[in-house]
């Protein structure tokens, strides 16, 4: 699954709530879709239930690509999501495994090293942030090129992206480093031309 993964993982749109509410949000995620995105992950933090689960479901159902719903396995479950994104305050990875049926996609953020034994029963890897970000204010310092690439080599082998105000201009020195790809908030969202943002960091 592997190898698989790392071709889903090459360009990851992670949501945020402020970004989507200036537009529809299946649009946006099929611009982004249209200029490169090879898999959405849906964050939402402001949301109710009903109010994720819905969006949740259209995704799954008119995008081409895999989604990934961040902290909510049961809402990824019930949507019929790809997998499922835990930060280090969700569900421990190795209890949504537990659950989580065959085949189904669990990544774990990591930031330090203390988060490492928490995910080693993940598939994958969010490392970062890679820089400062307004979009996550609780994602603790940036670790840089060199920060997120010591995270990387203690990732057992699993595919990684980097995350964390990615600039179109770090993707081949991160791709370069081992990174299965990068996942970007506002560097897409927060564009007039999402499709077009999307294409400069495919």
């Amino acid at each position: 699954m592997s190898d698989n993964l790392a071709a889903i993982l090459r360009l990851l749109l992670v949501t945020d709530d402020s970004l989507l509410r200036r537009s529809d949000p299946l649009a946006a995620c099929r611009a982004a879709v249209a200029g490169g995105v090879t898999a959405v992950q849906l964050r939402l933090k402001d949301a109710g239930d009903t109010e994720f689960l819905a969006l949740a479901r259209l995704l799954v159902a008119q995008l081409p690509v895999p989604v990934f719903i961040n902290d909510r396995l049961d809402i990824a479950l019930v949507a019929g999501a790809r997998g499922v994104h835990l930060g280090a305050d969700d569900l421990a990875p190795a209890l949504a495994r537990r659950v989580a049926p065959s085949g189904f996609v669990i990544g774990a953020s990591v930031g330090e090293d203390g988060e490492i034994a928490r995910g080693a029963v993940a598939d994958y890897w969010g490392i970062g942030p890679f820089r400062t970000t307004a979009t996550k204010a609780d994602a603790g310092p940036a670790l840089g090129v060199a920060g997120v690439s010591r995270l990387l080599s203690l990732a057992g082998g699993r595919p990684c992206v980097a995350i964390g105000g990615i600039q179109p201009e770090d993707v081949a020195t991160l791709r370069g480093a081992g990174f299965a790809g990068v996942a970007v908030v506002s560097g897409i969202l927060g564009a007039e031309d999402v499709e077009g943002a999307a294409r400069n960091y495919r």
